[in-house]
């Protein structure tokens, strides 16, 4: 094992007190550390930089624009300019480490130092954001100086180190809390790497590693990954888009530099982090780009920002792929290829790798439904469309703002409702939130009261009172509810989404605000120019979709037109119904609006709503009180979804949205003749006229999904075409 230092062992203690494991090996000790970092330094070359032409031609014009003066490295960034400056001298060591041209080494050595001595310099203070000072800047040029290795001179070097160590001390990495969790804690794990390969520095070697392990526990609160594949950051907001990426592709480049070093990553706990690929990631792109759903503020950055999210978390998993397991990278390269011929991803690097690896087929999109309800978000996937749905909780902030970002997203957890059908992957993309109305998003619920900028408390600091948030899916069907309360307004409303094969039904109830203006239920947003049809209780929108709804308004404005509810000013208890049909045609939104069996609603109050499908044995009832709808009763509220098969088998799927049921009591008036599997959690079962189930204490199980089969008395079932 190497040798440690009274301070190193000091430090790691206080990593053990914390509950943090770190590998302990038995290596003989190694009086130099360079033998064992030297590596490290090659190998992080070889990880992170990827072949860019683009980068090269950049490089080449920074260098040839430097300029070194009292305030500046180029005259158009002025000092202290926290990310421009750093990431231009890191394209120029990168560049170099691809060409090996001195003239671009020599370059990057003078900008490090001349930075670090008038912005980056130790004993400066850390004005304005905590990020540039102890991530943001330090890992630029941290990198930049490891990748031209020896044109850094020792005093030069040494001068980097001391300031890096002023503004990240080793102390940052002992506590797991504050702005050190999650993908912060992950930068800076990394640039206390950095920080050691410049030293050299074996001890913080060793404290970065081992400081990563609380990252790779599943959480029940607060900032990182959770069972139901959530990765929250910031306490309440959902954000696989962005931190979340930052996080899987730092730890995709720290598995990979560590890889057979005496700081290799062992924790048994780090396949958490190889299983949320596909729990948590995957789930939230479509066709190569990132859902702005779970992007946080990031959505207002860009016009093609979910593009340019996608690629970078296609990146990440393309990465982490050369530490996962065979079985992994035979699934993920497929997936990724896909997306990256879907979102027609630039032919650089690893994805000219599997782009043009004729072995590696390309993936299609997959199908069935993904609930997570510790974020409140949902994505359903059908072949040849895909529905997310946005909400808010008592844990799940309305939205975010910060830096002066997404300062009009009031309402993107009002149940927003985003698809995509054929031929619009990119609906969303192409400055979608930069034209958007912030009081009609698709599927929300709103006040039209105007609210201020910046409405609530930054960092998704303002979370509503709602407890009931989430639902029940089989995996394929799903049941989603949300107890919406406005933000900074009275309005409070029940919502409820249904997705089906074809559909997503859609019901609201005791809508009802006291803000004295309009309150709207928006049934879609979509960007087209394409010809709306209306006929009696349906709308049809060419190339889109159809829409089975009374009392649909209709606005066309810029590039986009608008379908919304009119539910008026201070309404008491209003509701609506209605049902998005995706990639229906005219002909079949016609059909389904003249078969009022195909959908029947079985309540839609304030105490349930429920709906049953015929033609796909669905009975799908959430349960805001305890009582009774169609044949389903609750003892408590939850949610209940029941798919009745052709083979005479059905399932009942329940849920405690709340996490506060220690028993729940569901039963289905329909004859059971017994159970085929059972859930651990069940204690009661009565089987023949009616079903009758009793589950245990539900509470501790994130409102997550439990699911009981049955075969059904009356035998193999006959279901309408």
């Amino acid at each position: 094992m190497p040798r440690y230092s009274r301070r190193s062992m000091l430090l790691l203690g206080g990593l053990a007190t914390a509950g943090v494991v770190f590998p302990v090996r038995k290596d003989p000790p190694s009086p130099d550390p360079t033998p064992l970092l030297g590596p490290l330094r090659q190998r992080w070359r070889e990880v992170t930089v990827d072949e860019s032409r683009a980068g090269l031609r950049a490089a080449a014009r920074h260098r040839d624009g430097m300029a070194p003066a009292a305030g500046s490295l180029w005259p158009d960034l002025p000092f202290p300019s926290f990310t421009e400056t750093p990431a231009r001298l890191l394209t120029m060591a990168r560049a170099y480490a691809m060409t090996g041209d001195a003239r671009l080494a020599t370059a990057v050595a003078t900008g490090v130092d001349h930075y670090r001595r008038q912005v980056y310099t130790a004993g400066a203070d850390a004005d304005g954001n905590w990020w540039h000072w102890e991530i943001g800047v330090p890992t630029r040029l941290l990198d930049a100086a490891v990748l031209i290795g020896p044109h850094l001179t020792d005093r030069q070097r040494a001068a980097l180190a001391e300031a890096v160590d002023h503004f990240v001390p080793e102390r940052r990495l002992i506590g797991y809390d504050g702005t050190s969790t999650g993908a912060n804690r992950v930068d800076l794990c990394t640039v206390m790497l950095l920080r050691a390969l410049i030293g050299p520095d074996q001890d913080k070697a060793a404290l970065a590693a081992a400081a990563l392990s609380p990252v790779f526990r599943y959480v029940s609160e607060g900032d990182g990954l959770y069972r139901d594949g959530s990765f929250i950051q910031h306490s309440t907001v959902p954000y696989q888009g962005g931190y979340g990426a930052v996080m899987l592709h730092g730890l995709a480049v720290l598995f990979a530099v560590l890889r057979g070093s005496p700081w290799q990553i062992t924790d048994p706990d780090r396949q958490h982090v190889y299983d949320s690929v596909e729990r948590s990631f995957a789930p939230f792109v479509h066709d190569g780009l990132c859902m702005d759903l779970v992007s946080g503020r990031g959505v207002s950055r860009q016009a093609d920002g979910d593009r340019v999210r996608g690629r970078r978390l296609a990146a990440a998993i393309l990465l982490l792929s050369e530490t996962a397991s065979a079985a992994e990278r035979a699934r993920w390269l497929p997936m990724v290829k896909g997306w990256a011929v879907r979102g027609a991803y630039q032919r650089t690097g690893r994805f000219a790798a599997i782009l043009g690896d004729g072995a590696i087929p390309v993936a299609g999109e997959p199908v069935g439904h993904r609930l997570l309800p510790m974020s409140a978000r949902a994505v359903h996937r059908r072949p040849g469309w895909c529905a997310a749905l946005s909400m808010a909780s008592h844990r799940i902030a309305h939205y975010e703002h910060g830096n002066g970002e997404n300062l009009r997203g009031w309402h993107t957890g009002a149940g927003m409702l985003y698809w995509w059908g054929e031929g619009h992957g990119d609906h969303y993309s192409d400055g979608f939130w930069h034209t958007a109305d912030p009081y009609r998003l698709p599927g929300t619920t709103v006040s039209t009261k105007r609210l201020p900028d910046g409405a609530g408390e930054a960092w998704g600091g303002v979370c509503p009172p709602a407890r009931w948030v989430g639902g029940a899916t089989d995996g394929t069907y799903a049941t989603v509810g949300q107890h919406l309360y406005g933000l900074e307004s009275t309005l409070e409303a029940v919502k409820s989404w249904f997705f089906l094969d074809d559909a997503v039904v859609c019901l609201g109830a005791g809508i009802t605000g006291a803000d004295g203006v309009p309150v709207e239920t928006v049934v879609d947003v979509r960007r087209t120019d394409a010809p709306l049809t209306t006929g009696p209780g349906w709308a049809h929108l060419e190339g889109h979709g159809g829409y089975l709804v009374h009392g649909l308004r209709t606005l066309r404005g810029r590039d986009r037109v608008t379908l919304w509810l009119d539910h008026g000013t201070d309404p008491v208890s209003a509701g609506y119904a209605y049902t998005l049909l995706p990639n229906a045609g005219p002909a079949l939104t016609r059909a389904r609006a003249a078969d009022p069996g195909w959908s029947r609603v079985l309540a839609n109050t304030a105490r349930q709503q429920g709906v049953h499908i015929p033609s796909l044995g669905i009975t799908a009832v959430n349960f805001w009180q305890a009582g009774s709808a169609g044949d389903v009763t609750a003892s408590a509220p939850c949610a209940v979804l029941v798919h009745e098969r052709r083979d005479g088998t059905a399932t009942v799927t329940v849920s405690d949205p709340r996490r506060e049921l220690n028993e729940l009591t569901v039963t289905w008036r329909r004859p059971v003749g017994e159970v085929l599997r059972a859930d651990p959690l069940l204690t009661g079962v009565v089987t023949g006229p009616a079903l009758t189930l009793v589950f245990g204490r539900l509470a501790d199980r994130g409102g997550g999904s439990r699911t009981v089969r049955v075969r059904t008395s009356y035998g193999v079932r006959t279901m309408p075409a």
